[in-house]
C-alpha cells in the first residue's frame, strides 16, 4: 500500500455537511461536482418534466431534481432525479425507485462506472442514463441483484405506476 493510500483522510456525513460548494462524498472520498452546462440542464428538465407529467396520477410518488441521497454514514449523492415512491421527511435516506443521470463527457466514468455499481449494490431498481450528445437514453433494471440493459423503456414504480420513458419527449 502506497503513502496515498495510508494517509488519505476519510470524510463522513458530518465533513459532508460543513463543505461549501457542491460535492458528493462516495465511500469516503470526496468527489467535486462540475457546473452543470446550459445543455445539461435543458435536457435534465425535459427528463424531470415528463417523468413528473407521467407521475402525475401516483400520488405516492414525488420526484426531486438534484437532491442529496444519504447513502450511508459516508456516502452521499446528488443525482440528477430521483423517484420516491416512500415518504421522506427532511432528507433522502430511503433507496429510491428510479435515479436518472444526464451523462457528459466529464461525468461519463462517475455515471457509467462509479455510480453504476453504486446504484446497483444499494438496490435501486431502475438507473436511467440519458445521453444529450447521441440523442439516447439507456434504462438498466435490477435482476437478482445485478443491472441488466433493458430494451424496452417501460419502468413499473411502486405498486400501480408505470412510466414509459420517450426518448421523442426528451430530445
Amino acid at each position: 500500500m502506497g503513502l496515498a493510500e495510508r494517509f488519505l483522510p476519510h470524510y463522513t456525513v458530518h465533513d459532508y455537511e460543513s463543505w461549501q460548494g457542491d460535492w458528493e462524498l462516495i465511500e469516503g472520498v470526496p468527489f467535486a461536482l462540475a457546473s452543470p452546462s446550459y445543455e445539461h440542464q435543458l435536457i435534465a428538465g425535459k427528463v424531470f418534466r415528463h417523468i413528473s407529467e407521467a407521475l402525475d396520477s401516483c400520488p405516492d410518488c414525488s420526484v426531486v431534481y438534484e437532491t442529496d441521497w444519504y447513502v450511508s454514514e459516508d456516502t452521499v449523492v446528488r443525482p440528477d432525479i430521483m423517484v420516491l415512491c416512500k415518504k421522506v421527511e427532511k432528507k433522502v435516506y430511503e433507496t429510491p425507485d428510479l435515479i436518472v443521470e444526464v451523462v457528459s463527457e466529464n461525468t461519463e466514468k462517475m455515471d457509467e462506472r462509479v455510480k453504476f455499481e453504486l446504484y446497483e449494490r444499494e438496490g435501486v431498481p431502475y438507473y436511467l442514463l440519458v445521453y444529450p450528445e447521441i440523442k439516447k437514453v439507456k434504462l438498466y433494471s435490477l435482476a437478482d441483484g445485478r443491472y441488466v440493459a433493458r430494451r424496452d423503456l417501460e419502468i413499473r414504480i411502486g405498486e400501480r405506476c408505470t412510466l414509459t420513458v420517450r426518448e421523442d419527449s426528451i430530445f
